[in-house]
C-alpha cells in the first residue's frame, strides 16, 4: 500500500518508525551521559549563541514547556521584520540575552527585539547587498555581524551604533596573506558565511565561495578591535601541511570554504571547524590527490591558528559530499570510559565521531575499495565509520529516492564521467547544513535528514549536468542517532526534507522542536518523535528554534524567513515568531506549500500554440513560439516545448525531426501512461489525452532531458 501511494504522488508515511525497542531506554541511557564539562554548558535563562553553547548542542535546560502541557502553547507575539517582504529567503537563527532577541535579515538589517513584547529596540543596517544571514555573535557587549559586502562589524549592543568594521577577503589591511598574484585570494574572492562566534575576545568568522573556485579560508578577529589574529586556509598553500594533496596549482582555486560556524572546546583551547567540497566540484580530473582540507574537520589551536589534526570524512571529492556542519562537542561515557567526542558528518548519511584532542576514531574506521574512474582520478578508497548509517547508502524503490527511469545509478562513491548518473545520497544528503541537537536526557544526537536523489556528470566539454532530476520526488524526516554506538534509534519519515537549515531544539521538557518548509513549527516527543504540538509560521523555517526565560517565564522563538533549497517554491517571509504557556497570538495563515516533485518551472505553452505536437531532441524558441532549429543532447529542456498544457481529449504528436543525428523518445514516469519507444530520425508517435492530470516523461536515449504535459 506504502507504494502504492508513493507512486500516485501521495505523502511519503509519516509516524515515528522505531528502529530499536524503546520502552523507558530513552530515560534509563540519561544515566550514561555524564556531566558536561563548565565550557560546554547548555543554554538555560540565554541563548547566546547560534548552537546554543560553544559545543552547539541545540539543547535548552529550560523544562516549564513540556510533553504535558506542550499543547498550551500559543504565539507570545509576532513581528514581520521587513514589512512583510516575501521576496528574500531567511537563514538567521536568533540568539537571546538577557530578555533580548539578536537576529539578522538577508536584507542587511541586525535588529535588536524586546524579548517579551517583539517591540523593535534597534535596528542597523549594514549594507545593501544581499547574502545568507546566519546569526550574530554576542560578546564584551558587542553584536558581531557579517555584510554581503565581506564587511565584519561590531555593534553597541546597547544602541546598535558600529563600534568598528573590517573588510575582508581583499588584497591588503584585512587580509594581509591575499595576493592575487600567487593565489591567495583564489579563483574568486568568495564570501563571508556562517554565524560568528565569539570566545574570550577573539571572534571566528567563516567563508564561502567553493562553487566559484573561491580559496577557503577561516578567520579570527580580535573583538576589540577587527584586527585579524590569524588566517587558516582551506587549500594549503606551498611549503604548508597538505599542500602536496593537490595537482599542481589547483589549490589557488581549491574551493574548501568553511561556510558554517565551528565548535569550540574551551579546556583544550581547540576551535573545530568544517571544510567544504573542493573545486571544480563535479570534475576531479585535474585536481589529482586527496585534496586537503577539502571535505575536512580540523581541530585548530584557537588562539593561534594552527593546525593540531584533521580529518578527511571524503578523499577526492566529486560528489559534493562535503561534511559542512556545526561540529557537535559532547563528553560521553562508552564502554565505561569518559571520552570527549566531536561528532562530524552529514551529507554522506553517516557520522563520524572522533575524540576531540587527537582525531581517533571512537567507534573504528575503515579505509574501503570503492569504484573508480581513472578519468576522475578518483580516489581508491573511502572511510568508513564503524556503527550504521543513519540513512541508507543508495536509491531504493519505496520511497522518493526512486530514481527517475533510463538514468545510469548507483549508490555512493559511484563514479562518473560522461552521462548523467543517479546517487543516494546526493548533494544534500543524507543531511546537509542543518543544525542538529543533542539531548543530556537521552544521549541521543538528533538529526534532520533529507530522500533526494542527486544526478551528477563532469561538466567540462558542455557535457550534461543535472543536479536534481526533474520528475523526482523529494521527501525526508528525522532520525534520532545513539552516538555511543552510532547507530540510529527512531526515524520519522514524513513529507519533507528537512536538511537544509530545518535546525532543532531540544529542551529539558523533553520536548524537540523543528520547522519544515511549508512553515509548520512541530513539537515531538524527544523519545521516539511522536508529534505533540504544530504552528503555521507563515513561510517555511530553515533556521534552529531556540529557547529563553524572561521573569520565570519560558518562551520559544524562531525565525520563519524560507530558503531556496532543496525547493525552489519555499515560501519566504520575515516572521519571527515568540511563543509562551497560554499564549494567544493565532498562527499565520497557510502559505501554498512547495511542490512535492522537481517540477518543471519553465512557462506553459498552449496546444495550440505548439499544434500539439511536442519536437523531441530540440529547445523551444519562446521568441519565435516554435521548436528550435537545431539538435541538443545535453539539455534537461530539450524537449520542444518542455511544458505543454492541452485540453483532456487530446491527442499530441511526439515527433523526432528528421534532420536530428540521434534516436529520440518520450516515456511517462512514475505513472507509465505512455511510452513512444524509441523514435528514430523522421518517426512519430501520439498519444490521446484522456484524463486531467500532470504527466513527466523522458528521453530514454538522453535521459536528463524532461518534459511535462499538463491535461486540463
Amino acid at each position: 500500500m506504502r507504494r502504492r501511494r508513493f507512486l500516485t504522488g501521495a505523502a511519503v508515511a509519516g509516524g515515528a518508525a522505531a528502529l530499536h525497542p524503546l520502552g523507558d531506554r530513552a530515560d534509563a541511557e540519561a544515566d550514561a551521559v555524564p556531566a558536561q564539562p563548565a565550557g560546554l554548558v547548555a543554554a538555560g535563562r540565554d541563548f547566546p549563541k547560534v548552537g546554543g553553547n560553544l559545543g552547539n548542542h541545540n539543547h535548552s535546560t529550560l523544562a516549564q514547556v513540556n510533553r504535558h502541557n506542550v499543547h498550551r502553547l500559543g504565539g507570545a507575539w509576532h513581528v514581520n521584520l521587513e514589512g512583510g517582504s516575501t521576496s528574500s529567503a531567511q537563514q538567521s537563527t536568533v540568539v537571546a540575552q538577557d530578555g533580548v532577541l539578536y537576529v539578522q535579515t538577508t536584507q542587511q538589517n541586525v535588529f535588536a527585539i524586546d524579548g517579551r513584547t517583539g517591540a523593535v529596540k534597534w535596528r542597523t543596517n549594514v549594507g545593501s547587498e544581499p547574502t545568507n544571514m546566519r546569526g550574530v555573535g554576542l560578546g564584551d557587549g558587542l553584536v558581531f555581524t557579517t555584510s554581503g559586502a565581506n564587511i565584519v562589524y561590531a555593534l553597541d549592543q546597547e544602541t546598535g551604533a558600529v563600534v568598528w568594521q573590517r573588510e575582508l577577503l581583499i588584497p591588503g589591511e584585512g587580509d594581509p596573506g591575499c595576493d592575487p598574484q600567487n593565489g591567495q585570494c583564489g579563483g574568486n574572492r568568495g564570501g563571508l558565511a556562517g554565524a560568528i562566534v565569539y570566545w574570550d575576545g577573539l571572534i571566528y568568522v567563516g567563508t564561502e565561495g567553493s562553487t566559484a573556485g573561491a580559496r577557503g579560508r577561516a578567520y579570527a578577529l580580535d573583538a576589540r578591535t577587527g584586527e585579524v589574529a590569524w588566517t587558516f586556509w582551506g587549500p594549503p598553500g606551498p611549503g604548508e601541511y597538505g599542500n602536496d594533496t593537490w595537482e599542481g596549482d589547483t589549490w589557488k582555486t581549491g574551493g574548501a570554504v568553511c561556510w558554517i560556524h565551528p565548535g569550540l572546546d574551551p579546556e583544550l583551547g581547540l576551535v573545530y571547524w568544517t571544510f567544504g567540497n573542493p573545486y571544480p566540484r563535479t570534475n576531479g580530473s585535474t585536481r589529482a590527490g586527496t585534496n586537503l582540507f577539502a571535505n575536512c574537520l580540523v581541530a585548530i589551536e584557537a588562539k593561534t591558528g594552527k593546525r593540531r589534526w584533521h580529518f578527511q570524512s571524503v578523499h577526492h571529492d566529486i560528489w559534493d559530499y562535503d561534511g559542512v556542519m556545526s561540529p557537535v562537542l559532547i563528553d560521553l561515557r562508552i564502554e565505561g570510559r569518559r571520552r570527549k567526542v566531536v561528532v562530524y558528518g552529514s551529507k554522506t548519511g553517516m557520522y563520524y565521531i572522533l575524540d576531540r584532542a587527537t582525531g581517533a576514531p571512537i567507534h573504528g574506521m575503515t579505509e574501503r575499495p570503492v569504484p573508480q574512474d581513472p578519468r576522475q582520478k578518483t580516489w581508491p578508497t573511502q572511510p568508513f565509520p564503524g556503527g550504521e548509517p543513519f540513512v541508507h547508502q543508495g536509491p531504493r524503490f519505496d520511497d522518493s529516492t526512486r530514481p527517475v527511469p533510463y538514468y545510469r545509478t548507483g549508490g555512493i562513491f559511484t563514479p562518473f564521467w560522461d552521462d548523467a548518473t543517479i546517487l543516494f545520497p546526493g548533494a544534500g544528503g543524507g543531511a546537509d547544513w542543518s543544525h542538529v541537537s543533542f539531548s543530556p536526557h537521552t544521549g541521543f544526537v538528533y538529526v534532520g535528514y533529507g530522500l533526494i536523489n542527486s544526478s551528477y556528470s563532469d561538466t567540462n566539454g558542455g557535457r550534461v549536468n543535472t543536479a536534481r532530476p526533474l520528475g523526482e520526488y523529494f521527501s525526508g524526516g528525522l532520525v534520532a542517532v545513539d552516538p555511543r554506538t552510532n547507530r540510529p534509534v527512531w526515524r520519522k519519515e514524513g513529507d519533507w526534507s528537512l536538511a537544509h537549515g530545518n535546525g532543532i531544539l531540544s529542551t529539558a521538557g523533553r520536548i524537540l522542536f523543528q520547522g519544515g518548509p511549508d512553515g509548520v513549527l512541530r513539537a515531538m516527543d524527544d523519545r521516539d518523535g511522536r508529534e505533540l504540538w504544530s504552528w503555521q509560521c507563515g513561510a517555511g523555517v530553515h533556521t534552529s528554534p531556540v529557547g529563553y526565560e524572561i521573569d520565570g517565564e519560558q518562551y520559544i522563538a524562531v525565525f520563519a524567513g524560507g530558503n531556496g533549497l532543496p525547493y525552489p517554491d519555499i515560501p519566504k517571509g520575515d516572521h519571527l515568531w515568540a511563543f509562551r504557556l497560554g499564549g494567544t497570538v493565532r498562527p499565520a495563515p497557510a502559505p501554498t506549500p512547495p511542490s512535492k516533485r522537481n517540477q518543471i518551472r519553465t512557462a506553459a505553452v498552449t496546444g495550440e500554440t505548439a499544434h500539439d505536437t511536442v519536437t523531441l531532441g530540440r529547445i523551444w524558441d519562446s521568441a519565435a513560439g516554435a521548436p528550435g532549429a537545431t539538435e541538443n543532447i545535453v539539455a534537461q529542456n530539450a524537449m520542444a516545448p518542455q511544458h505543454l498544457t492541452v485540453p483532456a481529449g487530446t491527442t499530441v504528436t511526439f515527433v523526432n525531426p528528421a534532420d536530428n543525428a540521434h534516436s529520440h523518445g518520450a516515456a511517462s514516469f512514475f505513472e507509465q501512461v505512455f511510452n513512444t519507444g524509441r523514435l528514430s530520425p523522421g518517426q512519430s508517435h501520439t498519444h490521446t489525452f484522456d484524463r486531467p492530470g500532470e504527466y513527466f516523461y523522458n528521453d530514454p536515449v538522453f535521459p536528463q532531458s524532461t518534459g511535462k504535459i499538463v491535461v486540463r
